[in-house]
């Protein structure tokens, strides 16, 4: 395993080592020792999340305001576009946003800590995400930030309007939405 530095530097997307041979593959998707020696931390994680959408489903930007979730997410099925933003207000990348193709043929993983806001676009047919969370979903802590937001102008590989949940319709524009200190 591998960690690959992207533009937020607490951000990492993580290469595993894929074994291939004729029969097919193998690789570790987690291991605690390699992911913490990557991530430089003491890592738990709680809950497992599975996500199948179609394509065109664009999911987030989402977080929780209290019990913040770190996430390690994988792609099992299809290809995403995934994308990070820092809300953590007095971080030099505060704003920012990193968008990363995930897919099941790259096979890599994002590691997004607590304080950041995330949300993918699927571009295939179909796509499944597996995401480990360093907390429990809580959804009165939930936020949503708009996936349009001006502010963050984040450039979606688009191919039409995206298909999103009442949820996401309704996210709070970014200079209005609850960060982390």
């Amino acid at each position: 395993m591998k960690a690959i530095p992207t533009a937020i530097p607490d951000v990492l997307l993580i290469d595993p080592d894929v074994m291939s041979d004729e029969r097919g593959y193998f690789f570790e998707s987690f291991n605690h020792r390699s992911f913490v020696d990557l991530v430089g931390r003491e890592v738990e994680f709680v809950q497992d999340n599975h996500t199948c959408s179609g394509r065109q489903v664009l999911r987030g930007l989402h977080y929780q305001v209290r019990h913040a979730q770190g996430k390690l997410v994988r792609v099992v099925s299809g290809t995403v576009f995934d994308v990070v933003v820092d809300l953590r207000k007095h971080s030099a990348t505060f704003g920012r946003y990193v968008g990363t193709i995930l897919s099941a043929e790259n096979k890599k993983l994002i590691w997004i800590p607590e304080g950041f806001a995330h949300g993918f676009l699927v571009l295939s047919n179909a796509a499944e995400c597996l995401y480990k969370t360093t907390d429990y979903w809580y959804p009165e802590h939930e936020r949503c930030i708009r996936w349009d937001d001006p502010t963050l102008a984040i450039e979606w590989p688009l191919q039409g309007k995206p298909v999103l949940s009442a949820r996401d319709v309704g996210g709070q524009l970014f200079r209005e939405a609850e960060v982390f200190p």
